[in-house]
């Protein structure tokens, strides 16, 4: 039986689909606010209601899993959240890999994210060997994912077989005021502005398609980054504007804008209590040229990714025809 995580989530929910589309018997995890999504309402799916921080309810959900998808995380700009988000990719990964081993599961698929890899610099691409450290370039959320690794690699030393994704900025036609959706809604109603940072960016039908292919091979002990193409913050606003026929960005904002911005901005979401819409470290990656190497991924499983500018035409197409 294949177990997986954070079924509702971006990258679980298609992660579901496409294992129920192959016909394979599948239990999956939500927590009790989670909506299914309408996608997976008449798929083949044992759901079962839990948290990966509960461990007697995790305990009952992956009882007789041979393979595991630990897809469940929590993504976070900001600081209010930043010890809960420690918990449940820090300690939630823990429980998952010592499950895994008393349960006796065979193999496990724990999906990172490119912010748990280390940095170049000198614009040299990044790869699965790029050397993590604790310096401020690293966010709260890039700690997070890198230290969930670590676990990961325990349960390897303890012998459980285990791979690891690190997904750049996953696209999918999901809700377009959350996460990378943000994208395509900001352009929606009209972005006139970029900054002149860059970031990797990939179709999550390919995550899927690589965490499947992962799993089923004999690989172990590896990470794989997940990445279709590098492109500039302005590339991917400008491919977008042009799928929804909108006008393209134009003008480049400065840093000092953004830096005043992000200030006067935390200082009203503590007067409001609200989330802040923009963040220190929103700010400083929007600056970053961040580019990802992809071979060892397509050496490993042959993949051949979806053009990004195909990816966003299907997302575009796929949101006019729900909405």
């Amino acid at each position: 039986m294949i177990f997986v995580t954070g079924g509702t989530g971006f990258i679980g929910s298609r992660l579901l689909f496409d294992l129920t589309a192959e016909g394979n018997p599948v239990r999956a995890l939500k927590r009790k606010t989670s909506v299914i999504p309408p996608f997976l309402r008449d798929r083949n799916i044992e759901w079962v209601e839990g948290d990966v921080l509960h461990v007697g309810e995790l305990e009952d959900a992956m009882r007789g899993a041979e393979k595991v998808y630990h897809c469940a995380a929590m993504v976070s700009l900001s600081n209010r959240e930043r010890r809960q988000m420690y918990r449940v990719n820090i300690e939630g990964t823990a429980n998952v890999v010592n499950l895994c081993l008393s349960l006796g599961v065979r193999r496990l698929a724990h999906v990172s994210s490119v912010a748990g890899l280390g940095r170049e610099k000198d614009g040299k691409l990044i790869t699965e060997e790029s050397r993590f450290d604790y310096h401020d370039q690293n966010w709260a959320y890039g700690i997070s994912k890198y230290e969930s690794e670590c676990e990961v690699w325990r349960g390897l030393a303890e012998g459980l077989e285990v791979v690891i994704v690190n997904p750049t900025i996953v696209l999918a036609d999901r809700d377009w005021t959350q996460g990378s959706g943000r994208l395509f809604g900001v352009v929606q109603k009209g972005m006139r502005f970029y900054t002149p940072g860059g970031n990797g960016y990939v179709d999550v039908r390919d995550v899927s398609a690589c965490l499947i292919a992962l799993m089923e091979s004999e690989i172990t002990g590896e990470r794989f980054i997940i990445n279709a193409e590098n492109r500039t913050y302005r590339e991917i606003f400008s491919a977008i504007a042009d799928a929804m026929g909108k006008p393209r960005p134009s003008i480049q904002l400065k840093r000092w804008m953004l830096e005043i911005a992000w200030r006067v901005n935390l200082g009203y979401a503590l007067l409001t209590g609200k989330e802040p819409l923009l963040t220190k470290d929103a700010v400083r990656a929007g600056f970053q040229v961040t580019r990802y190497s992809n071979e060892k991924i397509k050496k490993a499983t042959g993949i051949r990714f979806r053009p990004l500018d195909q990816t966003i035409r299907d997302i575009v197409k796929e949101h006019e025809i729900h909405h």
